[in-house]
């Protein structure tokens, strides 16, 4: 009996942030939230933060659509798009450096840079504009400590009523200060003393609390963070769907923002997580956020799905 084909992948990864790659503009996979479940097992599937299908789109160059690694679906994903980026550039499905690819998020603009072999090594993404309203995060604010509320000036006089900005949030009986974030899916960002070693920060106990608390209706991503200095962070990252992963571009971005608005470093800075380093600039001219950041090619395959 004739074999029937296997899906072909790619498995890419973006400052450590993996995700298994499949181009859809010839094909179509029935019910990828499950393949998304299947394959992200890093035991017995491929393994991987979640799944990024690369489809057609009649909005730009291409359309991502992604999942996590608990199949549910996630509106973008910063270090994912830049690979996305590298493969239809480095598979031949365009020839543009400059290239559109349309989300859940609205559509984004990839400045794609080559190296001496002629294949990318690092994407500069625009992320669009962060989203501050509680109720656009979304954040219920009924679910933080007396929510004080205020009022900030943000761009070219735009007034931001209702932020979430250092507001007090307790989480298993402790008390933390939170500013949440949406770069197209919603971040609370919370900081780190100096004098904490957040290589052996027990994310893992404290993530699942934030991502599930009442205060984020639509679940969260949590970022602890480290100032180091007004152009370093540290960064650690439990995303809601996946866990703890090595880097997120949509959270280094928010983490960006929200320390600007805390006032606690520039509006360019390097960010340093597990799986290396990003580049994060938010430039308030045109209040749009840019993320700089590494793209690599692990390994291409086929597996029965």
């Amino acid at each position: 009996m004739k074999r029937r084909p296997g899906m072909k992948f790619t498995k890419m990864h973006g400052a450590g942030n993996d995700y298994i790659y499949v181009d859809c503009t010839q094909s179509v996979i029935d019910n990828p939230s499950q393949v998304a479940i299947d394959l992200s097992d890093r035991h017995f599937g491929i393994g991987s933060d979640g799944l990024i299908l690369i489809k057609n789109s009649d909005k730009a160059d291409f359309f991502m659509e992604m999942y996590n690694a608990d199949g549910s679906q996630g509106q973008m994903c910063g270090n994912g798009i830049r690979c996305v980026g590298k493969f239809v550039y480095d598979n031949g499905l365009t020839d543009k450096t400059t290239v559109t690819i349309d989300t859940l998020a609205g559509v984004k603009i990839l400045e794609l840079k080559t190296g001496a072999d002629g294949k990318v090594e690092t994407a500069r993404v625009n992320m669009g504009a962060p989203i501050l309203e509680a109720a656009q995060i979304p954040v219920d604010t009924k679910g933080l400590k007396e929510y004080k509320g205020c009022e900030i000036e943000t761009i070219a006089g735009k007034v931001v009523k209702t932020p979430v900005v250092d507001e007090t949030i307790v989480v298993e009986g402790k008390e933390y200060k939170v500013t949440a974030v949406s770069m197209g899916n919603p971040h609370a960002i919370v900081y780190l003393d100096k004098d904490i070693d957040i290589k052996k920060f027990e994310i893992e106990k404290i993530g699942p609390f934030f991502e599930n608390h009442k205060a984020f209706p639509e679940r969260i991503n949590t970022e602890f963070i480290q100032v180091v200095d007004k152009n370093n962070l540290n960064m650690r990252v439990w995303e809601r769907g996946s866990g703890e992963t090595l880097a997120c571009g949509t959270g280094a971005c928010a983490s960006l923002v929200a320390t600007v608005l805390n006032g606690m470093c520039d509006t360019t800075a390097t960010l340093h997580l597990l799986g290396g380093d990003l580049k994060i600039t938010w430039d308030k001219d045109e209040n749009t956020v840019y993320l700089e950041g590494p793209a690599k090619t692990v390994f291409t395959g086929e597996v029965d799905i």
